[in-house]
């Protein structure tokens, strides 16, 4: 059995671990800043670690490529989302922007784009479904205070899986399409499935539509994981990008309680 096998159990275990520990920190925030939180690279980061101490730095790079593209995508699972739940239930609404999602997916990586023109990309996608969505973020419902202490195990358990599916299939997927995997929104669809079902559509779309902003800044961290991991190394360009997801989301957070009356 190889290194990184062997180690598989404990990878989960700590993505899962970081994910319920960001979960308890979101449930006593208000919807910003649960938004804020959920578009931090929660999910992706354990991800793309766990990747870095099995591969090399152009393995990262590559991965962070794909991710690139599941994070510009995520503008239209964000944007058809919140549309659908104005009128729909979870299920239709959530299955509907993961159809979305899946046909961008696949129609942005038969482009075979860069870093750069992806970057660019990100940041007039989420420009404008932020500029789509802002009538929507209105809504002053306010979800219940509390996410259910059974709802924290299942997130953390696909967050955990989805570890292991992309680190024990990394070596034969290749670095995009383990970055893709790993850009799944899952933690965007674990509070879809909570907020949903406990505050209604208007209420949990108001959640999902304030994260397009986020995201964009999680699209520019990614950019600078691939243009400096084989350049400076894979754990400079992850602390690199780390550091622009979570400054990008506090500076938001100013200017919202900033404009705030």
């Amino acid at each position: 059995m190889s290194m990184g096998l062997a180690l598989l159990p404990l990878k989960m275990a700590l993505a899962a671990f970081v994910v319920v520990v960001c979960s308890l920190l979101a449930e006593r925030s208000g919807p910003l800043v649960a938004a804020m939180i959920a578009t931090l690279p929660i999910s992706l980061g354990p991800v793309l670690v766990f990747l870095a101490l099995d591969h090399d730095a152009a393995f990262i790079a590559g991965s962070a490529l794909g991710t690139m593209n599941a994070n510009l995508t995520h503008a239209g699972f964000v944007l058809s989302y919140v549309l659908l739940a104005q009128r729909h239930g979870v299920l239709l609404s959530l299955g509907g922007a993961f159809a979305i999602w899946i046909v961008l997916l696949l129609a942005i990586r038969s482009l075979g784009l860069t870093a750069v023109p992806l970057a660019l990309l990100t940041v007039l996608a989420f420009l404008i479904v932020h500029r789509l969505v802002r009538p929507y973020l209105a809504v002053r419902a306010k979800p219940p205070s509390g996410i259910s202490r059974s709802a924290i195990p299942v997130r953390a358990a696909c967050v955990a899986a989805l570890v292991g599916i992309v680190s024990g299939a990394s070596g034969s997927i290749g670095p995009q399409w383990s970055g893709i995997l790993a850009g799944l929104p899952i933690i965007l669809s674990s509070l879809i499935i909570i907020l949903h079902r406990r505050a209604g559509g208007p209420a949990a779309a108001a959640v999902i539509g304030s994260s397009a902003l986020g995201l964009l800044g999680a699209g520019l961290g990614l950019a600078a994981v691939n243009l400096t991991a084989v350049p400076w190394g894979s754990w400079t360009a992850l602390g690199l990008g780390l550091a622009i997801a979570v400054l990008w989301n506090l500076i938001l957070l100013g200017l919202s309680r900033r404009a705030a009356p």
